[in-house]
C-alpha cells in the first residue's frame, strides 16, 4: 500500500504522521517551505529536501549519513513505529524521494505511504487545510542503512559490462537522447550507456495521481528489458528516479527501491 488516496488520509489524519516534502526545480522560482507556511494539510511537518541531504558535497539531494538522518527524524518527532503519509505540491512528485530515503534508512516500508494526487488533489476536493505552526516533540529514532538500495557511479560503470541490473532513466526522452541542453550548468547532454528511458511524467495523470497499475505495467513492458534483473532508477538529481521506483513497487510488491543517487548530476559532468 505505497499509495493512499485523499479519503483514506482524511479518515486517518489523527492516527498518523504527515510530511510535506514539496521541492521544486530551481527554474520554477517556487519555494516549497514558503508555500507550506501559507497553507498545508493539518499537522503536516515540512521536510526540506535540500537541507536534509548530504551537506559536504556539491551534488544535489545525496543521501546523508546515518547519524544525521537519526537527528533529522528525531527533530521532526518521528518514531520508528510511526505510520507516515508523505505528500507534495510539486510537478516532480518530490514526496517519492522522502519515501525512498525513509525506506533506505530502515523505516518499515509498510508504514510509509505517498498521498496519491498530493496537495493539488487534496485542495481541489476542498478538504481541510490551514497554516498553523506544527509543534513537534523530539523523539528517539534509530536507523539501519539498507546499503544495497543505492548505487554509486563506480557500480553503474561496472554494470555497463557486467549487465547485472537494468538502469531506467526518469528524465524526458529529449534529455535522455541528448537533444536538449541539461537544466543544470556544467553537465553534458546524453545518458548512461545501455540504460533505458521511461519519463516519469508518463506515469502521472493531470491531477498528479499515478496512472493505473495495468498502465504502469504496460509502460515498463514496453522497454523490453530482462525482468529477471533488478531495476535501478536514475534521473537528473535522484528525485524523479524515486517516482519510477514507487511506480514499480505498485506492480511488484517485492521490489525495494534502488536508486543511482548521483544520477545525471554526477554522471553527466563535463
Amino acid at each position: 500500500m505505497s499509495l493512499v488516496d485523499t479519503n483514506w488520509l482524511e479518515k486517518n489524519i489523527h492516527n498518523i504522521k504527515i510530511i510535506d516534502c514539496s521541492w521544486h526545480m530551481p527554474q520554477t522560482n517556487r519555494n516549497g517551505f514558503g508555500e507550506y507556511l501559507k497553507e498545508h494539510i493539518p499537522n503536516a511537518i515540512f521536510f526540506d529536501l535540500d537541507k536534509n541531504s548530504k551537506t559536504n558535497t556539491d551534488l544535489p539531494h545525496m543521501l546523508t549519513d546515518l547519524n544525521s538522518w537519526e537527528k533529522i527524524m528525531g527533530d521532526m518527532g518521528i518514531e520508528n513505529k510511526d505510520e507516515i503519509v508523505i505528500y507534495d505540491n510539486s510537478d516532480v512528485i518530490s514526496s517519492c524521494r522522502c519515501w525512498y530515503n525513509l525506506i533506505y534508512f530502515g523505516h518499515d516500508p509498510k508504514l510509509v505511504h505517498i498521498l496519491d494526487g498530493g496537495f493539488k488533489k487534496w485542495k481541489k476536493e476542498n478538504k481541510i487545510i490551514n497554516n498553523k505552526e506544527v509543534i513537534t516533540k523530539n523523539s528517539i529514532y534509530s536507523c539501519k542503512e539498507n546499503i544495497e538500495l543505492v548505487k554509486s557511479k563506480k557500480q553503474i560503470d561496472e554494470n555497463i559490462n557486467k549487465n547485472d541490473f537494468n538502469v531506467i532513466d526518469a528524465r524526458s526522452i529529449e534529455r535522455f537522447e541528448g537533444k536538449v541542453v541539461e537544466p543544470r550548468k556544467g553537465l553534458r547532454s546524453g545518458s548512461i550507456k545501455n540504460s533505458f528511458c521511461l519519463p516519469f511524467k508518463e506515469l502521472i495523470n493531470d491531477d498528479h495521481t499515478f496512472i493505473s497499475n495495468d498502465k504502469i505495467l504496460e509502460r515498463f513492458k514496453s522497454l523490453n528489458f530482462d525482468f529477471d534483473k533488478n531495476l535501478v532508477f536514475s534521473c537528473g538529481s535522484g528525485v524523479t528516479a524515486s517516482v519510477l521506483a514507487l511506480a514499480y513497487s505498485l506492480i511488484n510488491d517485492k521490489y525495494m527501491p534502488t536508486i543511482y543517487d548521483g544520477s545525471w548530476s554526477e554522471y553527466g559532468r563535463n
